[in-house]
């Protein structure tokens, strides 16, 4: 049920918290530099991995929430494919979730929307569940607020459809639902990459080679 914590993803885990402890003592000087702001409006091309380490400090449930996550299905994909696998994986997913979100915003400020910065881990932590529900389907989970044993297959089309529901019809706004999605389209267009699968051709290239780290 509990993972072992292994090097990568301990490192993200403590860069996450130190810096979150650094935005409760600089106050806002973090989030002009390095969140995600909108094309036109601060973008820096830093900030598509910057603003995954940043999180809201109105409270820690933001920042809770996403450590749990990124230990829960972290440390198995780090056990199955080496931390540099890993690494390459989530800061992919991050980027990949910043680009769909910059393109969503876009589109919400030609609509009148004001423009606003984007920060949090949930799109590489999205990523991270779309393959933990690609290597493992039929691991079976009990994860809150369910309350029931899922398998992991199912929980990653809960959330996909959960995300991409609340992202259409606004029901939560200040959440970047569609960051979360675009997590977890990267995160499917990398494993494919890495299978040699369509898009990317078929046989090019074999599956990922499987590491346990002991």
């Amino acid at each position: 049920m509990f993972p072992r914590l292994l090097p990568v993803t301990r490192a993200l885990l403590i860069a996450n918290v130190a810096v979150y402890l650094l935005q409760l003592m600089s106050g806002n000087a973090l989030m002009d530099w390095l969140a995600l702001w909108p094309l036109g409006f601060g973008f820096m091309p830093w900030q598509l991995l910057t603003y995954g380490f940043l999180h809201d400090t109105g409270g820690i449930g933001h920042l809770a929430f996403n450590m749990l996550a990124l230990y829960m299905f972290g440390s198995p994909l780090e056990q199955t494919w080496g931390g540099k696998r890993f690494l390459t994986f989530f800061l992919v997913c991050v980027a990949g979730a910043g680009l769909l979100q910059l393109a969503v915003g876009w589109w919400m400020m030609a609509g009148g929307a004001p423009p606003y910065p984007t920060v949090g881990a949930s799109g590489g932590v999205f990523g991270l569940l779309l393959g933990y529900g690609m290597l493992f389907p039929n691991q079976r989970m009990i994860v809150f607020p369910l309350p029931m044993e899922i398998r992991a297959r199912t929980l990653v089309i809960f959330y996909a459809v959960l995300a991409l529901v609340l992202g259409f019809t606004g029901l939560q706004p200040g959440v970047a639902h569609f960051a979360h999605l675009g997590g977890m389209v990267f995160g499917w267009l990398m494993i494919r990459y890495w299978r040699g699968q369509p898009p990317f051709g078929r046989g090019r290239r074999g599956p990922p080679r499987m590491r346990i780290v002991k």
